[in-house]
């Protein structure tokens, strides 16, 4: 192929961990144009001036994915240049090897079976998904990872799912959000049930420790020992049920997965088309997530994590910049809040950010570039401030009967 009949760069990266050379396709400045952008800032009506790419959202080159290790990281400069980051390879690079390695080694390694699946060509949107998943899960593998770029990353993987969601049945995403509060709740039920069991396990050794207590008259100890032996074939029993429930609690867990599967079965991401030998994308990651929790089968769950992360970064402020980013993070927290249904939250959060910008754009009021992005968000918050509280007016109506 003609390079200028191309709307990409290739860009040759070594990888970091096992040293394969990669060539990945970066975006070329102009390639394609956006219609405009939705209110939690995701490219809408885009349009690529080579249409043979129409099908391809740009966020499928977000992520450069290694080809032999499939490990993966956002495609920014810091990363082509990555041989020179002296900080990156002192302090980040030995850990994230170490683990990186360790679980693509392991017979059943989910993150093989994800770096396997991505085939651009075939599944461009798809494969898009996955590499930013991967992408989250090396990051991470740091000890001081970003949670400003996962949040980033969350998102990015919502818009993807919205991209692949398009013209489904409506009622598709009200029904992943049950799925998603059914999961938190068995996950709450379940760690209720580890909670009782480690707490039978304190009592029974305060219990022994009490009947075997050496500061005690002959006369007593002999009143307590014949209870030993009972009050242990008691405590033995309540243990056989801790491993009888442990074993239906997996049949649980299996029977959750399966509902997940069949639930989506007929209304699944890509107009219903299959995923490799899966019946769908989402089928593909449900069965991947009973490996590792981070992976999100919906955009309802990837806005739940980015959430997280978001309010996470904000609260530290070691990430956010003040002024414009810290804007920014806050409106897009009470946004997506919003879309999933938290409209307290929401409410909270967009009431921050716009007295918040207000208070930016007054002291700043001089420098009419510096404020440009502010005063767009408080139009936003100001805005989308509005369809909160009628949401939450309307949540809290009597029922008419």
């Amino acid at each position: 192929m003609n390079m200028n009949d191309t709307p990409f760069l290739l860009t040759k990266i070594e990888c970091p961990v096992c040293k394969t050379l990669n060539e990945f396709e970066s975006i070329k400045v102009g390639a394609y144009v956006e219609g405009g952008r939705d209110t939690d800032f995701c490219p809408i009506d885009i349009t690529w001036r080579y249409s043979r790419y129409q099908a391809y959202n740009p966020l499928v080159f977000f992520a450069g994915t290694c080809n032999n290790c499939f490990y993966t990281r956002e495609l920014t400069q810091s990363y082509k240049e990555w041989k020179n980051d002296n900080q990156y390879r002192a302090y980040r690079l030995k850990v994230v090897k170490e683990k990186h390695l360790d679980q693509i080694a392991s017979a059943d390694s989910w993150v093989k079976q994800v770096g396997q699946a991505i085939d651009t060509h075939r599944y461009p949107n798809e494969s898009g998904i996955l590499r930013i998943t991967l992408a989250i899960y090396d990051e991470l593998l740091t000890d001081h990872y970003s949670k400003l770029d996962i949040g980033r990353f969350y998102l990015r993987i919502a818009w993807l799912f919205r991209v692949l969601m398009s013209g489904e049945n409506p009622n598709l995403s009200f029904v992943q959000g049950l799925l998603t509060e059914i999961d938190k709740k068995y996950q709450s039920f379940k760690g209720s049930i580890g909670s009782c069991h480690e707490e039978m396990g304190l009592f029974a050794r305060h219990l022994n420790k009490h009947i075997e207590a050496t500061e005690i008259s002959t006369d007593l100890r002999a009143r307590m020992n014949p209870f030993q032996d009972r009050f242990k074939s008691n405590l033995e029993q309540y243990d056989e049920q801790f491993k009888a429930l442990a074993q239906h609690m997996t049949a649980t867990e299996n029977l959750i997965a399966d509902y997940h599967s069949a639930v989506y079965g007929g209304s699944t991401p890509g107009n219903g088309a299959t995923f490799h030998q899966h019946n769908s994308l989402v089928d593909f990651l449900i069965d991947m997530k009973r490996h590792w929790s981070g992976i999100v089968v919906s955009e309802r769950e990837a806005l739940v994590e980015a959430i997280s992360c978001y309010k996470e970064a904000f609260s530290e402020a070691r990430d956010i910049q003040p002024g414009n980013q810290q804007l920014q993070a806050s409106y897009l927290i009470a946004e997506l809040s919003r879309r999933v249904g938290d409209y307290e939250g929401a409410k909270q959060y967009f009431n921050s950010t716009i007295k918040a910008g207000q208070d930016f754009v007054y002291r700043n009021r001089q420098d009419q570039a510096r404020t440009a992005l502010a005063r767009k968000i408080l139009e936003l918050a100001i805005e989308q401030g509005r369809a909160t509280m009628e949401a939450l007016r309307t949540s809290n109506s009597p029922v008419a009967v």
